[in-house]
This record gives structure tokens, C-alpha cells and sequence, in this order.
């Protein structure tokens, strides 16, 4: 388990260095919407299973979402922890769901990469909608880190922030 932490971490290292690069390499330019060069990944096994998990959160099918994550993911999320796929289906995913429905969601963003039994996937959103009576115009930024167990990609942790 030691291993697979410093091995998470490391990971991360190389996420942070991959999102600074991003962000020297292009500055404050605004990326057009759909730019080929910001969706790479998805045709792998951790990119399918990413968009899956999307997927799921958006129809609000919440065994499929419980599905893509494993037992012990921990999910960081407005300023707060889940520590496993149960702690969240039974506080902030049924939430999460009635949120997503009611907003319009334009991806900007999605990059998918697999390193051995790990891979990790970063991606913007942009999320506008009503809910709860307050007209909401939001950049969402998610990361999550899977991992291959039996040929099948799970996801190990999640953060999701926003402005």
C-alpha cells in the first residue's frame, strides 16, 4: 500500500508539472472551444471509463457511478473529504447529481493519460444554469486518478474545485 501511495504521489508531482507547463505554454490566451490539442486520451480504457463516469453523473444513474469508482477512492470536494464510494453515494452524489442536471455543460477540456496501471485525467468545464434560485455561470476544474485492477480502470481519487 506504501508503494502505491508514493507512487499516487508522484503522480500528482507529474500533474502539477503538466498543468504549469499548460499553462506557460499558452498563457491568458483563451483556448477556443473544442480545441483538438485540449481532448487527448479518451480512446483509451482510463479515457472511456472517464467519460462513462461523466456520463453517469450527468443522467443521474447513480449505480453506474458508483460503479467507476473503487471501494477507498477519496474525493476532495468543496473543501471537504469522502473516503469511500459509500461515504459519498450517501452524502454529497445524490446532491452532485440534482446539481448537474440542472446545469449546461460545455468541456473545454479533457486529457487522459495512462501510465502502467495507473493514469490520470484533468479536464475544465464550464457549468451555467439556475439551481436553487441563483443563476450560475462556473469554471470547473476536476482531476482523478485511476487505477487498473483485472483489466478494469477504477477511480482511486477525485478532485473537483470551481470559481
Amino acid at each position: 500500500m506504501q508503494k502505491l501511495f508514493k507512487t499516487i504521489h508522484a503522480l500528482g508531482l507529474s500533474i502539477l508539472l503538466s498543468a504549469a507547463s499548460l499553462a506557460m505554454a499558452h498563457g491568458d490566451k483563451p483556448h477556443q472551444e473544442r480545441d483538438p490539442e485540449m481532448f487527448s486520451g479518451l480512446e483509451t480504457g482510463a479515457g472511456k471509463a472517464v467519460q462513462m463516469f461523466h456520463r453517469a453523473l450527468r443522467e443521474g444513474d447513480q449505480q453506474s457511478v458508483l460503479n467507476a469508482l473503487a471501494d477507498a477512492v477519496v474525493i476532495f470536494e468543496g473543501g471537504g473529504v469522502e473516503r469511500s464510494a459509500q461515504e459519498y453515494a450517501g452524502h454529497h452524489l445524490p446532491a452532485d447529481i440534482a446539481f448537474l442536471q440542472q446545469m449546461k455543460i460545455n468541456q473545454q477540456e479533457l486529457q487522459v493519460r495512462e501510465v502502467g496501471d495507473l493514469a490520470y485525467a484533468y479536464g475544465r468545464s464550464r457549468l451555467q444554469g439556475d439551481y436553487k434560485d441563483k443563476a450560475l455561470d462556473l469554471q470547473s476544474m476536476e482531476t482523478l486518478v485511476l487505477k487498473r485492477s483485472g483489466g478494469e480502470w477504477k477511480i482511486v481519487h477525485v478532485h473537483w474545485s470551481n470559481k
